[in-house]
């Protein structure tokens, strides 16, 4: 079954524009299929885990062109990052007249030892698990009804977005499929890809990020509980995130003298892998694991969050930025009678931004002003519309 993904119209449009384009995000996160979808006669598809053409690309770029690129209109280049020399032959490939889709499941395709070399050549489109509304539409919910949001809510807060975890109805295979894919993730992409040795201070090191509940992130305070090294854990963490296991989400701050120090905060890019991580999947949703699935959709509508905490305490939980305007975001379960919280009103004292949002995963929708701000009550569903009207 295939699930069209909300990329696909940017996607259409920018096919003509470059002779390359990049397609970066988590592996299984659906890019491969994306692509094969649109594979026609004059497409041909390459995946570089297989040794023989790793080697011809990487040995003699030449005669790769002339085995598997010649009279093809494109050819897709799957998880191509871990080749050597891949910035300097797809330049060489480009320059020569060969149309390329190409994708990685690792940051390092977009390092300086790959785009470089293909500096306004390239189109980058990131692809992430399904996102809330490819999700009903997976599952064909076709309007927005309360009842429907809420059983989407929680399917996916618990199980997250991975294609085939989403398509696997049995709860028992959603969670063995998603241990599977993080086996894969941890031993594959992230040990392999980063030469990581030793698997098994990775794999405590993920333990203890996925029981951090969103919390801030210090490195000498999990150095010390993991007895691991301040630098180890340092290339762990870049190993995780350029693998997109979890992202790090600095402070927004206009006076550095004002605000908190600038320790980032920690989400994960899926919640059903920090929870198959931690070992709470299928439990009660809480402020957390809805908090770090607000983050999910921000991103996958290609924001970057940033969030705002005051020394005194205060914190509001993601500031995006909306053309030129900064936006404040709370994550909330329930909100009695639409009540906005300290935290949001010491912002909006400070800031004054034009409009604010309350994502909320229970309770009635509606505005209330304060202070000039307009603030908006919603659940996700209404704030990614809303996101997407306004971009």
């Amino acid at each position: 079954m295939y699930v069209e993904r909300d990329i696909e119209a940017y996607f259409q449009r920018i096919i003509g524009l470059d002779k390359v384009i990049a397609i970066v995000g988590p592996r299984q996160a659906g890019k491969t299929t994306l692509l094969r979808n649109k594979i026609s006669d004059s497409i041909s598809y390459l995946l570089f885990d297989d040794v023989d053409v790793r080697s011809l690309f990487e040995e003699d770029v030449k005669g790769f062109q002339t085995r598997y690129l010649e009279g093809n209109d494109v050819t897709i280049l799957d998880e191509i990052q871990s080749c050597k020399d891949a910035g300097i032959n797809l330049k060489y490939l480009n320059d020569t007249g060969n149309r390329m889709w190409i994708t990685s499941s690792s940051e390092l395709l977009l390092g300086k030892e790959v785009l470089s070399y293909l500096v306004g050549r390239v189109s980058i489109i990131r692809l992430y698990p399904f996102s809330l509304s490819e999700f009903m539409r997976a599952r064909k919910f076709l309007s927005s009804r309360e009842i429907q949001v809420k059983r989407s809510l929680r399917e996916v807060i618990s199980y997250g977005g991975y294609p085939e975890v989403v398509l696997e109805k049995d709860p028992v295979l959603k969670s063995a499929l998603l241990r599977n894919l993080y086996e894969t993730m941890v031993l594959k992409d992230i040990s392999r890809v980063f030469n990581i040795n030793d698997t098994d201070a990775l794999e405590r090191s993920a333990l203890y990020l996925s029981n951090m509940y969103t919390g801030l992130l210090s490195i000498e305070s999990m150095s010390r509980d993991l007895s691991i090294s301040f630098k180890t854990l340092k290339s762990y963490l870049s190993a995780m995130e350029k693998s997109y296991l979890i992202r790090r989400v600095q402070p927004f701050f206009s006076n550095a003298n004002k605000e908190l120090i600038k320790q980032p905060k920690l989400y994960f890019i899926d919640n059903g892998m920090r929870n198959v991580i931690s070992g709470n999947i299928g439990m009660k949703i809480d402020g957390p694991s809805f908090e770090n699935f607000v983050f999910t959709e921000l991103i996958k509508l290609g924001y970057e969050p940033k969030y705002w905490r005051k020394k005194a305490g205060p914190e509001v939980d993601f500031v995006i930025q909306l053309g030129n305007e900064m936006v404040p975001i709370e994550v909330k379960l329930k909100v009695p009678e639409n009540r906005v919280e300290s935290a949001l009103r010491s912002f909006i004292k400070m800031y004054s931004p034009k409009r604010a949002f309350v994502v909320i995963f229970e309770g009635e929708g509606g505005e209330v002003d304060v202070d000039g701000t307009l603030v908006s009550f919603m659940n996700p569903v209404k704030l990614r519309e809303l996101l997407e009207y306004m971009k």
